[in-house]
């Protein structure tokens, strides 16, 4: 069964950080497209958030700081591919769907080889940064937790008296 990156959220940082958050349980990829057409000077405040660390939701086109792999299905990702292909000639000018289909198939395919290297509840961030000759350069690492800190508890269980 194939993975997809979907978005989590362990705090309301990414409502303040972003122009539009990305809401939980949301299927992401990296979406570098979306910065394209910048230069490394052109970016400043919320926009160059999403750039350095966020992840494109793909249903309200909204940024998340992590994401984590879950399962889907063949028919959601044939979705994905659909809504990716509009979004590029809505959004970025392609001229049609013939044309956006085979970019969307790509950067859906990049987002599924991603997830399927991850085991399930991996946190995963991206370090975005444009080089010395103007392209964007990602890095991804998974979040680990503080050496001996696996979670936070919760809740106690105790025996009824």
């Amino acid at each position: 069964m194939p993975r997809v990156l979907k978005a989590i959220r362990l705090d309301r940082s990414d409502t303040h950080v972003f122009a539009k958050a990305a809401a939980p349980g949301e299927v992401v990829l990296p979406g570098s497209f979306a910065f394209q057409a910048y230069g490394g000077g052109d970016l400043s405040g919320k926009l160059r958030q999403a750039f350095v660390s966020g992840f494109l939701s793909l249903e309200t086109f909204g940024w998340t700081t992590l994401a984590t792999p879950a399962d889907t299905g063949e028919a959601e990702i044939d979705a994905l591919r659909e809504r990716l292909a509009e979004h590029f000639v809505e959004r970025y000018g392609a001229p049609d769907m013939d044309a956006a289909r085979p970019v969307a198939r790509a950067e859906i395919d990049d987002m599924i080889e991603l997830a399927g290297g991850l085991a399930i509840n991996t946190l995963l961030a991206v370090k975005r940064e444009f080089d010395e000759n103007g392209s964007i350069r990602e890095q991804f690492h998974v979040v680990t937790p503080p050496a001996g800190e696996i979670h936070a508890r919760v809740w106690d269980v105790s025996e009824d008296e």
